[in-house]
């Protein structure tokens, strides 16, 4: 690490004092390089993002508390900015990583993220969050593992392997850009890739016989739930998105678009290879990617047909999302029990009701939220907060409840309250599978059904052992209840995982206020903070 760095770090540190770090918190330190540089996941030449060289780039490695110090120099010929999908950065929407909160890097530049991961475990992901460079990769994994004194409800694996799996396009991510910026819609993906490699590419994964090994299962694509398996293998279900879970078998999981799962693998069945597979999940034509399971001592390579998904049946994808629960006696983060948060026994104060929605507008296809399709304010929207920069955006320019009427742009901003109490049932009135996620949150995910949701519709309601998580999916006409305890004050992006819905429009900003200005609720601004829009030339002293 180099002398000027440091004295930054030092300095942010100092800025936020003993609210952002403790003396017995490490700190782990990361320089990254994004680049471009020409990749053929499918056979075809293509313009990919690399970390370090890298693609999928490095896992970001932690431990509970841990400060992360992540030095990102951008050699892009454009503006480029990381996120950190289900890391809930505490206090400090200014790292989110998102437009609405944080200026984009420029070119030749680089920013000093500062995190700490204070409270978490689990399993996550980071993603290039500007324009549409996800479509291009610049994504990798995020492991955030418990402290060494706090018990963990299974014993330590083998080994730990990260699985990033999603759909991806031949085209170019610059032309699939262009396609939307045109105004139309995105055609059905080209493939799956496993760890940046297509169907017999070479991603691979070497295992012991009878050894137990952890895989960590992040869907990073754009638009497709997929199902994952492994050829002869059961795997038992032991952690969500930061949440430990009733320990339930599975030989297949359906991984939702922006979601992430923690399994246990036994190496248990006769020594040769087997074939990992993800497959599109919801439509008629069914894409797989695969990868190989190699045993050390294998006796030959992976044979027989690639072991198919489930039959498209919304039915049993149901079924199995119901079956996935908290694990109500073991720690988290803490040695105090996960179930100890008695969630169903706290008083609801709001209900908000999220309703998609698809029109031409202006002659080019938008997405909306509760007929609101959002568009991008010349600042972002968390500095013009933070300077009180006037006309930039409104607070509960997006309403609480489906209008009905058609759909208007706006860079839309919902308002509520600190230590509020949210009920959040989100419709979903068309045919195809979403999936939404929360920045800076885990929510219980309370109830599932088909229809229309009704008052009635919460006697269905899990008030016990709910899943926490921070991405939820909805099934085709059907709905999905979460609650939040709104405890992070800041600018939080709520948007469809689905990458091209979200680029055009669908998603929103959820602002947690409170009017007490103290460092126990929100963290000031890094004193390293990038500064654009209306907000440059401002201090963030």
């Amino acid at each position: 690490m180099t002398l000027p760095l440091l004295a930054l770090v030092l300095l942010l540190l100092c800025r936020n004092g003993d609210v952002t770090v403790s003396a017995e918190d490490p700190y782990r330190f990361f320089d990254w390089r994004v680049s471009y540089g020409v990749v053929s996941p499918l056979g075809v030449p293509q313009l990919a993002i690399l970390i370090n060289g890298m693609f999928p780039g490095p896992d970001l490695y932690s431990v509970t508390n841990d400060n992360l110090i992540i030095n990102v120099h951008n050699d892009l010929p454009e503006s480029f900015l990381l996120s950190w999908n289900g890391v809930q950065q505490r206090k400090n929407s200014f790292q989110d990583g998102v437009y609405g909160t944080t200026c984009p890097i420029p070119p030749g530049k680089n920013f000093t993220y500062v995190l700490q991961v204070k409270d978490q475990i689990g399993s996550f992901y980071y993603y290039p969050s500007l324009a549409f460079h996800k479509a291009a990769g610049g994504f990798g994994g995020i492991r955030i593992l418990s402290r060494p004194l706090i018990p963990v409800p299974f014993d330590e694996p083998a080994d730990d392997f990260t699985v990033l799996t999603g759909d991806w396009y031949k085209t170019n991510h610059t032309k699939l850009k262009g396609i939307l910026d045109g105004g139309h819609k995105l055609y059905f993906p080209d493939g799956v890739l496993i760890n940046g490699r297509g169907p017999g590419g070479g991603a691979s994964f070497t295992v012991q016989q009878g050894k137990t090994y952890r895989f960590r299962i992040s869907n990073v694509g754009l638009q497709n739930t997929l199902n994952f398996r492994i050829q002869g293998h059961n795997m038992k279900l032991v952690e969500v998105e930061g949440t430990h879970t009733v320990q339930v078998t599975y030989t297949s999981i359906d991984v939702h678009v922006g979601q992430s799962y923690s399994v246990l693998v036994t190496a248990d069945q006769p020594p040769r290879d087997y074939y990992v597979a993800a497959s599109t999940r919801f439509n008629p034509k069914v894409l797989t990617g695969t990868a190989v399971l190699h045993y050390t001592n294998s006796a030959g390579s992976a044979v027989g047909p690639v072991p198919p998904a489930p039959d498209s049946d919304f039915d049993w994808s149901l079924s199995q999302a119901r079956s996935v629960r908290t694990n109500l006696t073991a720690s988290g983060p803490r040695p105090n029990p996960q179930g100890s948060y008695h969630y169903g026994q706290i008083n609801v104060t709001r209900s908000i009701r999220l309703a998609s929605s698809a029109a031409v507008v202006n002659g080019k296809q938008r997405y909306g939220v509760n007929g609101i399709s959002f568009v991008p304010a010349d600042t972002p929207l968390k500095l013009a907060d933070y300077f009180n920069i006037s006309g930039v955006f409104r607070v509960d320019s997006i309403p609480d409840q489906p209008t009905g009427g058609p759909l208007r742009l706006d860079s839309s901003v919902m308002g509520a309250d600190y230590r509020t109490f949210v009920e959040v049932v989100i419709d979903n009135r068309e045919k195809i599978i979403q999936s939404w996620h929360l920045d800076g949150y885990a929510f219980w995910v309370v109830g599932m059904g088909g229809g229309r949701w009704t008052p009635a519709s919460r006697a269905q309601y899990n008030l016990v052992d709910a899943i926490s998580r921070s991405t939820t999916q909805v099934y085709p006409n059907s709905w999905t209840a979460i609650y939040i305890a709104l405890d992070n004050v800041g600018m939080w992006n709520m948007r469809t995982e689905n990458w091209a819905r979200q680029y055009l429009g669908q998603q929103f900003y959820l602002r947690v206020y409170t009017p007490v200005k103290s460092v126990r609720d929100e963290y000031p601004i890094p004193r390293n903070a990038l500064l654009c829009g209306r907000a440059t030339g401002r201090s963030a002293q």
